[in-house]
């Protein structure tokens, strides 16, 4: 695996043509606002430090996939006219990659398996380490394997959450009893392929970076550099998503998506640019992009 360490670029307008960045949406529905601000946010960051900005699909499970959403997802993002700088990865495609990682971490003494069932983890008050360790699974025994990382300490500077102490308070499953590889694995094996060293992403993600990045040391590779952007909210207070029933974007109408997800982000738009395509407006927002703009608390959207 690549073991290369970056961080993110910090001083703009800096141009670092290792950088590289991607957006990694989950094929359960069709890209929402709150999609749009990420992929725009993490876009931008690239493109404005001179890097590389790469599409990898997250198709790893399934039974949440609603079909047809990858191919409507990558539809608007090439109607927003965001373009993947290299061939786009799909995770579903990759599974050889993460169980050689989960032997690594075996060799390691790192993953253990666990037939815990939330019932029990529920009664017990949380999991327990200790059990799940001395428990051997039978030829019909249904386990996850989890990563050994409990009580462990992780401190790193977020773009523009600042300095964060995380916890870890449980160990973390990195292979489902159903078989499917876990998010927290093929991310950060993927990030490591791929040679990712800035990672912009919505600020839902920031309280499972520490574990993340426990990962990419325990993989050999160093940590990429990580930032948060602000949830968009709806009317209540809750973050758009597809769970929320978030309206599909309108790709009938690019610039104004993108105009609305530049002035989340901090920008003033001038009026007239409006009547221009999608990939000026991404232009002229990349010209432009400061990271001290971006306001890293939770806002409503109003549309």
């Amino acid at each position: 695996m690549n073991t290369r360490g970056n961080v993110c670029p910090t001083p703009y307008p800096m141009t670092s043509p290792s950088y590289i960045g991607r957006f990694a949406p989950s094929p359960t529905g069709p890209l929402h606002f709150g999609s749009l601000v990420c992929a725009v946010g993490s876009y931008l960051d690239a493109v404005a430090h001179g890097g590389t900005w790469l599409i990898r699909m997250e198709d790893l499970d399934p039974p949440r996939e609603m079909p047809g959403a990858a191919e409507r997802i990558l539809h608007s993002l090439d109607t927003h006219e965001l373009h993947s700088q290299r061939p786009i990865e799909w995770q579903s495609r990759r599974h050889h990659l993460y169980q050689n990682a989960l032997e690594q971490l075996r060799e390691k003494g790192l993953v253990y398996p666990c037939g815990c069932t939330r019932e029990q983890i529920r009664r017990s008050g949380g999991h327990r380490r200790a059990t799940c360790r001395q428990y051997t699974p039978g030829s019909d025994a249904l386990t996850a394997l989890r990563f050994c990382c409990e009580g462990e300490e992780e401190r790193f500077d977020d773009l523009w959450h600042g300095a964060q102490i995380q916890h870890t308070v449980e160990d973390p499953i990195l292979k489902r009893k159903d078989g499917l590889y876990a998010y927290q694995l093929a991310v950060v094996v993927d990030d490591i392929a791929q040679g990712v060293t800035c990672v912009v992403r919505g600020a839902d993600l920031l309280d499972c970076t520490g574990v993340q990045r426990r990962l990419f040391r325990a993989l050999g590779a160093e940590p990429p550099g990580f930032g948060h952007l602000p949830l968009v909210m709806n009317e209540s207070g809750q973050k758009l998503s597809k769970q929320n029933q978030a309206a599909a974007l309108d790709d009938a109408r690019p610039a104004e998506n993108l105009l609305q997800a530049l002035r989340f982000l901090g920008f003033h738009p001038p009026a007239e640019l409006i009547l221009e395509q999608p990939r000026h407006i991404l232009a002229w927002a990349a010209a432009r992009w400061q990271r001290r703009q971006i306001d890293p608390r939770n806002r409503l959207l109003h549309q």
